[in-house]
């Protein structure tokens, strides 16, 4: 699922490419986060602290990135979607019978974000 993978909840761990450019985005996303914010903390302060201030950081950033996504979850969408026009047809092959078609209305067409989608694990989707 595309929103698991923007928010790094994908449960899909078994490539080591994907998991260095995981290593990279989250890098560079605390980059980032140190440049632009108020947590101005070189690597060196962030780890020659007592752990209890690590992990205070750590919780930070984390808390940094739901917080961007809740921001920008209606940007990423409209991304995503492309900005389908309301009302557009998406032709599906039906899995079960492959000689017939399927008509389906492209859900969320009008960018309404499906926020229901956040809290159901990704296997029951």
């Amino acid at each position: 699922d595309i929103g698991d993978i923007v928010r790094g909840k994908d449960l899909y761990l078994g490539n080591t490419y994907e998991s260095a450019q995981r290593d990279k985005l989250r890098k560079e996303f605390e980059r980032n986060v140190r440049e632009n914010t108020l947590l101005k903390v070189t690597k060196w302060e962030l780890w020659r602290g007592s752990k209890k201030n690590r992990t205070k950081i750590l919780i930070i950033i984390m808390n940094l990135e739901k917080n961007w996504w809740t921001v920008n979850r209606a940007t990423v969408w409209k991304a995503l979607t492309c900005d389908v026009p309301e009302g557009m047809f998406t032709i599906l092959e039906n899995m079960f019978d492959g000689a017939k078609l399927t008509l389906m209305i492209m859900p969320c067409a009008n960018g309404d974000v499906p926020t229901y989608f956040d809290y159901v694990p990704q296997y029951l989707r």
